[in-house]
This record gives C-alpha cells, sequence and structure tokens, in this order.
C-alpha cells in the first residue's frame, strides 16, 4: 500500500468531532498519540533493560499506526496529501545531506 492509497482509506473511518477548526482535532490526535510512543519506548527501557521484544514491537506498531492514522487525517484536513509530504521531507534532507548541514538544528540550514 502507498501512502495516498493508504491516506483514502483511512479517510472512510475518520468520524471526530468538529471542534473549531476542521485541524484542532487530528492534531491534539496526533500529539497524544506520539506521546504513547514516546511512554512505551521510555517503559522498554525502565522495565526490560531497553530490549524490545516481540511483544513491544507489536504495541509500538499498533501506536506507530495510530500516528500515521491522525497524521493522515491531517495532511487531509490541510489539503496536502501524504505522498506529498514524503517527497518534501526527503527532498529537504537530502539537499542537507549534500550541503553537509544534516547536524545541527533550525529548519532552514
Amino acid at each position: 500500500m502507498n501512502f495516498n492509497e493508504y491516506q483514502e482509506k483511512s479517510r472512510k473511518t475518520a468520524k471526530y468531532p468538529a471542534i473549531g477548526h476542521a485541524v484542532i482535532y487530528p492534531a491534539l490526535g496526533l500529539v497524544n498519540e506520539a506521546g504513547e510512543v514516546a511512554g512505551k519506548i521510555k517503559k522498554v527501557f525502565r522495565d526490560k533493560d531497553g530490549k524490545i521484544n516481540g511483544e513491544s514491537q507489536s504495541a509500538l506498531k499498533a501506536e506507530l499506526g495510530d500516528v500515521l492514522w491522525y497524521l493522515a487525517q491531517l495532511a487531509t484536513e490541510l489539503d496536502l496529501t501524504l505522498e506529498e509530504i514524503a517527497k518534501y521531507n526527503i527532498d529537504k534532507l537530502y539537499g542537507r545531506l549534500e550541503r553537509g548541514t544534516i547536524k545541527g538544528d533550525g529548519d532552514n540550514r
């Protein structure tokens, strides 16, 4: 499955409340799910000496799927495709790689 196919299929399951601007709910959901990913990784280091076993990997796969779902909905609300976002991002990263600015901080490097 490619990004655009996922975005189209996932949109059929997008049933969420209109709370102000259409981007609010998926943006908050994205941050929440990203936090759940971080929490599961934290617990791997706290409880399992940093070793990701099959159970942890499955749990992380589920949470990363939720991150992807919210990202797809947010992109749709912004009239963007996941494919164009992915292409833009990889072009930006390769530009930084070519300029030797992959390390460091700041958006415009």
